[in-house]
């Protein structure tokens, strides 16, 4: 039997998610109510400039003052779609203290301070969801948390930003350099105004900070994540990479040691084999590879950004809230009861590809394979072009440490007849 008092949700923020959230809950109210057992109302919107007009939206619900909003008592359900860490995180514990359960899509909040918000949540026996918070509509989150709860997960990689995915994609497929790249990806409204929470990475650590920490049971903050941006991908590493059978990507890497007493998070740029399923991730939809031991391997894709299809994983969880609201319970919180330490990035083991130019004479491989030997990286393979004195080294080592190597191209640097390093990049999904 269905109940027929209405569970009332406050929406912090109406940009380009909260919109389509408002939307959708009033388009699919008869669904919605169906499904959770009880009808939903919108009882108030906080914004910015209440003078917008807002489709849909009856302005009597619009309000500026947020904080009063949450304190109404009467609130079930608060929607924060505002983004950022303040006001939002007084604005959620606000609303656990005054008897509200949240759904966020805060990644950059959740990353940061997941762990204190959890507490907060769990001390007022209240839910705190955040599917929409990595990877857009792609459900991910779940099921890491429910579905894999009784698995061991090893290692989570995915590309989980849509704008470099779209711009490294545009320099592979049309050989566009890195800023005609980006131009484009403005130009189509892929990327922000100003661009470096993408493309520096910031975006995708917050994301691989919340991936580790429910993939490993281990609180994971963001200030843990390695991080390296992908502004010096260039048309000459794509073509080193296609030499290779590879192509290129900005990755979140989350792993499990092989001892199983540590783990790594980290974003950046890798050269990955054309076989591997994360290489046909094309413009700028995400995708997700999860390796578990009983499970194997999985992988999720699907539109990782935009109104539509983060709100999808907002209503989501706001089904999931309010029947738990209903029933009297709260849903999984968090879990990091392996507290796991998080081992840096010099640890990580990993194959590397690297250009070197050198002077082109007798006795310049042999100088840098013996430094190579010295620090006891591996070669796996050398090639060698040049003419007029000058000439292109690229060697791809077998798997070492990024301490290792970074003491490798260290003595590089001081051989005289290394006139300079290229590049670097790491090779993963092998």
């Amino acid at each position: 039997m269905m109940r027929t008092r209405p569970l009332k949700v406050a929406l912090l923020g109406c940009g380009v998610v909260g919109s389509e959230v408002a939307r959708i809950m009033t388009t699919h109210a008869a669904d919605l109510a169906a499904r959770i057992g009880a009808p939903v109302e919108l009882a108030g919107v906080a914004v910015r400039r209440p003078d917008k007009v807002r489709e849909g939206i009856d302005p009597a619900l619009v309000t500026t003052d947020a904080t009063a909003l949450v304190k109404r008592g009467d609130i079930d359900v608060v929607v924060e779609v505002i983004g950022g860490i303040e006001p939002a995180r007084t604005l959620i514990t606000t609303a656990f203290a005054h008897g509200a359960s949240v759904v966020s899509a805060n990644k950059a909040l959740i990353a940061q301070d997941g762990a204190a918000l959890h507490a907060a949540a769990d001390e007022h026996g209240k839910d705190l969801y955040y599917e929409a918070a990595v990877a857009g509509a792609i459900p991910l989150i779940r099921p890491l948390r429910e579905s894999l709860a009784g698995d061991k997960v090893n290692r989570v990689l995915g590309i989980v930003n849509g704008t470099t995915n779209f711009i490294l994609d545009a320099m592979d497929s049309t050989g566009a350099g890195y800023q005609e790249a980006l131009d484009e990806a403005s130009a189509l409204g892929y990327a922000e105004a100003d661009p470096t929470a993408d493309v520096e990475g910031f975006d995708a650590a917050a994301k691989a900070a919340i991936l580790a920490g429910i993939a490993f049971h281990t609180r994971v903050r963001l200030d843990d994540v390695y991080r390296e941006g992908m502004t010096e991908v260039t048309s000459a590493d794509f073509a080193s990479a296609k030499e290779m059978g590879c192509t290129i990507k900005l990755l979140a890497i989350c792993e499990r040691a092989a001892d199983g007493g540590s783990v790594t998070a980290r974003v950046h740029p890798a050269m990955i084999p054309l076989s591997h399923p994360l290489a046909n991730v094309r413009e700028a939809y995400n995708a997700v590879f999860v390796e578990s031991d009983a499970a194997g391997q999985l992988m999720f894709y699907g539109p990782g950004a935009g109104g539509s299809p983060t709100a999808s994983a907002v209503l989501g969880d706001l089904v999931a809230v309010c029947r738990n609201r209903l029933g009297g319970a709260t849903g999984p919180g968090e879990s990091a009861y392996a507290a796991l330490p998080v081992s840096p990035m010099g640890d990580v083991v990993t194959r590397y590809h690297i250009s070197l130019d050198v002077a082109d004479k007798p006795g310049v491989l042999a100088q840098v394979a013996t430094v190579f030997a010295e620090h006891g990286v591996s070669i796996d393979t050398v090639r060698q072009s040049g003419k007029d004195g000058e000439a292109s080294l690229v060697v791809v080592t077998h798997r070492a440490s990024d301490a290792a190597l970074g003491g490798t191209v260290e003595a590089l640097r001081k051989l005289d007849t290394v006139r300079g390093v290229a590049s670097i990049m790491r090779v993963e999904g092998e």
